[in-house]
């Protein structure tokens, strides 16, 4: 499930440092100004997707950020490509606050909330953590190579595309956990 969060946020913040100041010539301060902007805004993102999810469920949040994500996969470098640091600042900073928080908002009690209590601890943060090393670590590294490889950010896309369609089967495949008493699992 956090696959699709975790790389997001890596190639929102790691890799779009190096294209926009490698490949399209901006200075480093306007993709920066963009993630500050994003990270200021996800402090008040993430809490209300988590209370939303509290309300309509941790399932449907975290189906509505893997959706996003897929769909603004592409528009997100086609804003970066224009160049305009304004249009470039509120992209980074909606893109980032909506589609990472709506899955970030939630996982906290989501992912805890799948399992049983003898393997509570063990199964979230196993998972969490063996798929934000390398979905997170890796992914910069990975859309660096697809950039390179085809000259294009298409491919890079396409990887994200593909990651947040395996979050969405894992999320549909997980059950919804809102009203369960966890103290019973």
């Amino acid at each position: 499930m956090k696959v699709s969060e975790v790389a997001w946020v890596y190639v929102l913040t790691v890799f779009s440092i190096v294209y926009a100041t490698s490949k399209l010539g901006l200075p480093r301060a306007v993709i920066l100004d963009g993630i500050v902007a994003a990270a200021l805004l996800e402090v008040h993102t993430i809490p209300l997707f988590g209370a939303l999810s509290d309300r309509i469920g941790r399932k449907p949040m975290y189906i509505a950020g893997a959706l996003l994500s897929a769909a603004i996969a592409f528009p997100i470098f086609w804003m970066l490509d224009t160049r305009d640091p304004s249009l470039i600042l509120i992209t980074i900073a909606v893109a980032m606050s909506i589609t990472h928080g709506a899955m970030f908002g939630p996982q906290a009690a989501y992912m805890p909330e799948l399992f049983g209590t003898r393997v509570r601890y063990s199964g979230a943060s196993l998972g969490c953590q063996i798929s934000a090393a390398l979905y997170g670590g890796f992914s910069p590294i990975i859309a660096a190579a697809l950039l390179g490889w085809a000259g294009a950010t298409w491919p890079v896309s396409l990887y994200l595309v593909g990651l947040a369609l395996i979050t969405l089967i894992a999320v549909l495949a997980s059950h919804e956990t809102v009203k369960v008493d966890i103290l019973q699992t």
